[in-house]
């Protein structure tokens, strides 16, 4: 009726054929490119590859989310759903500044980049969507409006700056080799005050875990990954029968207690040599905008030397002798498929406690792992040989990585290509990759825990997993937890962590 008011059934039907139209558009798109591909393969095309840097600067006009403050806004970039970038969080602001880069090898010149920006809620288990963006990946700098997805009406949110490098790709495997994360190398230490508190713990170490995105996997290892071992018993209790999805349930909660994202976290870039004797000895490195912080302060510090503990006023006031020296220790790692990241906590870390397996805590329970194992680094003469009375600046350390995992038992045969890739990722060190029944890796291994234990003031117990009398475990509290986030949100469905990018 004329001027009069629209009839509500027929309003909803129009929104809803609306929606339908704009769905089915954005389906049909993502057909149609499918198409060129399929076109171009089955035409024998010669497809052109680009190596990408994308520098994301920043974002302005962000609209005001939380009822205190304003936001705390993130963005998630995806190239063709192959590779995904998730960055930091810039707490309380509607003008971010990231400055932070996303270097991609064999990149095809047709890939699209969308930008999805979202709002931080800590706490819950989902974060609030502010909008998103896509763009073509052609060289040079873009100013992009941020869309509120979902909606019929373009209702602009902001506008987001990012500059992006391309140049030809000069790799003959390119067409083999597609989307190949080339840093820089991010890394993450996830530090819970819950897990603290289920250990009774002062030492940050024994309940902190560690990511870092390292580069050029696949290039390495192919597409090979490594399964679960059907022969290891408790293999079997978390992958196998009715009883494993509870098995599974526990250790995925763990885990997602281990790595939550919190304000605790620290992270940093390593862009050189010094940046990895500074992470893995010392734990002082650069900070995602590329720029250095003073030594022995920022968000890798006390990473893994002696001495870091959840308490900093109590730290100062117990100061161990050796808490600026190397510590002789041991670690359990995974590099997981879904992301390719290096994860790794000390082997003796008390959260291991009752889990059947620590190399599926740390993979959360995922069938297959790129490789797995333990670490631990050492002056090139060995623990043995080793003296206090030389600085750890005049050492040439060294890592000596295995493949000691029952889980997932991988392959010694992919050993020399594990070799490369770390030599590739830490330029500068000296790399030992040795099966789990190599007598060299076990007389290294045992002089390294000798070592920490008469000269570094370790103690036996924290060699190995352990809980006191009363304490809870945490697979204790995460059995009580089940799938509810923990410490402020879950990771992404890829394990995402703040600045870190994620293979899919």
């Amino acid at each position: 009726m004329p001027g009069g008011r629209r009839n509500p059934i027929q309003m909803s039907q129009i929104l809803g054929t609306l929606h339908n139209t704009v769905s089915r558009a954005k389906v049909e798109a993502k057909e149609a490119k499918g198409r060129a591909a399929a076109f171009m393969d089955d035409h024998h095309v010669e497809r052109t590859f680009v190596d990408l840097t994308i520098k994301f600067i920043g974002a302005s006009g962000l609209p005001k989310m939380d009822v205190v403050g304003t936001a705390d806004p993130y963005f998630v970039a995806k190239l063709d759903d192959k590779l995904t970038f998730v960055s930091t969080v810039k707490p309380n602001t509607l003008a971010p500044v990231w400055n932070e880069l996303w270097k991609i090898k064999n990149v095809p010149s047709t890939a699209t980049l969308i930008v999805e920006v979202n709002d931080k809620d800590v706490g819950n288990i989902t974060d609030d969507h502010i909008g998103t963006f896509s763009t073509s990946i052609t060289h040079g700098a873009k100013e992009c409006a941020i869309e509120s997805a979902g909606s019929i009406r373009r209702n602009s949110r902001g506008t987001f700056w990012l500059n992006i490098d391309s140049t030809p790709s000069t790799d003959p495997k390119a067409e083999r080799r597609q989307y190949i994360f080339d840093g820089p190398i991010r890394f993450s230490r996830h530090f819970s005050p819950t897990i603290g508190r289920l250990t009774n713990l002062n030492d940050a170490r024994l309940y902190s875990t560690w990511k870092l995105y390292i580069k050029g996997v696949r290039m390495f290892f192919g597409d090979t990954v490594q399964h679960w071992n059907r022969s290891y018993k408790a293999a079997q209790a978390i992958f196998q029968g009715p009883a494993s999805i509870a098995v599974r349930s526990t250790i995925q909660a763990g885990h997602r207690m281990l790595y939550a994202r919190t304000t605790t976290n620290g992270f940093g870039v390593i862009e050189g040599p010094e940046d990895v004797f500074r992470l893995l000895l010392h734990g002082s490195v650069g900070k995602p905008d590329g720029t250095t912080p003073s030594p022995g302060v920022g968000p890798a510090a006390g990473l893994i030397h002696l001495g870091a503990t959840a308490n900093t006023t109590a730290a100062a006031a117990n100061a161990s002798p050796f808490e600026n020296r190397v510590k002789p220790a041991v670690y359990t790692y995974v590099i997981a498929v879904e992301d390719d990241s290096f994860r790794f906590s000390e082997t003796g870390a008390a959260f291991f406690v009752d889990f059947a397996s620590k190399h599926a805590l740390h993979a959360n329970c995922a069938q297959t792992v790129r490789y797995s194992g333990e670490f631990h680094p050492r002056p090139a003469c060995g623990w043995d040989k080793f003296s206090d009375d030389t600085p750890d600046q005049a050492v040439q350390w060294e890592l000596v990585i295995d493949n000691n995992s029952g889980t997932y038992s991988p392959d010694p045969l992919m050993l020399p290509d594990l070799k490369e890739l770390l030599e590739y990722n830490f330029p500068g060190f000296t790399i030992h990759a040795w099966d789990r029944n190599d007598p060299r890796l076990s007389h290294s291994r045992d002089a390294c825990r000798a070592y920490a234990l008469e000269h570094r003031g370790v103690r036996q117990e924290e060699l190995q997993p352990h809980v006191a009398e009363g304490q809870e475990t945490l697979s204790q509290s995460a059995r009580a937890h089940g799938a509810e986030s923990v410490d402020g949100g879950v990771e992404g469905t890829a394990g995402t962590t703040v600045g870190e990018p994620v293979e899919h």
